[in-house]
């Protein structure tokens, strides 16, 4: 049996990282925001309703999109945040659910989805468990500006996301905190993972705390 496991949190705080450490463990792994970037590429219809509402200030070269001009519009406005996933969470699901769907028809021990809107775009109704990985706010901060992120944007990031910890820590199954050192993460994901994948009750719903 193939075991869905969706991954998300607050950013910075190291989902891709324990995403890739899974895939090394044998799992398919599906990233919904490489998802999104697809379906706003050029000939795809999301591009065009993108580029409707939000006009000529996201316009780039050629008629595609300036990713760049897009997000430091809707990391500065809630609304226009709601209003570009309107257009991107429908045409995601369908590419997200048939990338599940292969992963179980090959047998694969599980599928991971890392989607930092997991709950909120409703993917996590597709999955057996949610994993909500956290982290400090300065771990976050630094990390951000570490991956070559401005300060004031990656600070309007943080701020855009608010409290995300407190919103999706009752839909968790799990919550990893990756505030600690990597190879003590990576051995608690690890382990977890082996106990998920073959069907050991590790406590559902309990916090998993690496030591810092």
């Amino acid at each position: 049996m193939t075991v869905t496991i969706g991954i998300t949190g607050p950013i910075g705080c190291g989902k891709s990282t324990i995403v890739r450490w899974l895939g090394d463990l044998g799992a398919v792994t599906v990233d919904a925001d490489a998802v999104a970037r697809a379906v706003v590429e050029p000939g795809q219809p999301a591009l065009g309703q993108v580029l409707r509402e939000f006009g000529d200030a996201v316009r780039a070269a050629e008629g595609t999109l300036d990713r760049a001009a897009l997000a430091r519009i809707v990391f500065a406005d809630p609304a226009a945040l709601r209003r570009l996933e309107a257009i991107v969470h429908p045409a995601v699901r369908p590419r997200i659910e048939a990338a599940i769907a292969a992963a179980k028809a090959a047998a694969a021990p599980a599928v991971v989805v890392e989607a930092i809107k997991l709950v909120e775009g409703g993917l996590a109704a597709l999955c057996d468990e949610v994993w909500l990985v956290t982290c400090g706010p300065s771990t976050q901060r630094a990390r951000l500006v570490g991956r070559g992120t401005a300060p004031d944007d990656a600070a309007a990031r943080l701020a855009a996301q608010g409290d995300v910890t407190a919103r999706l820590s009752a839909a968790a199954s799990r919550v990893i905190d990756a505030s600690g050192d990597e190879a003590t993460t990576r051995e608690h994901v690890t382990q977890l993972y082996r106990d998920v994948v073959a069907g050991r009750d590790t406590g559902a719903g309990a916090a998993g705390r690496p030591g810092r």
